[in-house]
């Protein structure tokens, strides 16, 4: 029995495909083929393919995979009745209440008290009051902000002075 299936060709991690009509005992990558059909790059998602070659095929029985023929199909060949598509199957969402289509659009964070491990009651912060903004800004004057050559000339003293050995 002839299928029409997908080779896999190209270097590691950049797949490209080639449509090839092989015997369905053979395998796909090393396999003799009958007839190569076309291309599929899935990177650009582009599809050359031979349309004559690929119906006289079909129309004779050969089995195309099933990603094969939702290619033919996007390409508007037109599949036998006997081949089945599978439609795309649903997964279950554990938890819907996590997606995020689900959230409110005004979602509030949770507040979480964070203690250290050997802290006591009264020593355990908030989050929130750690995040808070100050209430009040005091500005700040020109003299008390360090400028490049005060850093500089602080490092050239530590520099200079003896180290005393003990």
């Amino acid at each position: 029995m002839l299928v029409i299936r997908m080779q896999r060709t190209g270097r590691s991690g950049h797949p490209m495909f080639r449509l090839v009509v092989q015997d369905s005992r053979r395998s796909p990558s090393r396999g003799k083929i009958v007839m190569q059909l076309g291309h599929y790059d899935p990177h650009q998602k582009t599809l050359v393919v031979n349309k004559e070659k690929a119906i006289y095929y079909l129309e004779h029985g050969a089995h195309p995979s099933d990603r094969v023929a939702r290619l033919f199909k996007l390409e508007k060949i037109n599949l036998p009745k006997w081949v089945q598509l599978e439609e795309k199957h649903a997964r279950p969402v554990k938890d819907n209440t996590k997606l995020r289509r689900n959230r409110p659009a005004d979602a509030v964070v949770e507040k979480v008290e964070v203690k250290p491990a050997n802290a006591t009651e009264s020593e355990a912060t908030s989050t929130d009051e750690s995040i808070a903004a100050p209430e009040e800004v005091v500005p700040v004057e020109e003299s008390a902000i360090p400028t490049p050559d005060d850093s500089t000339e602080k490092t050239k003293e530590a520099e200079t002075e003896p180290i005393e050995k003990t």
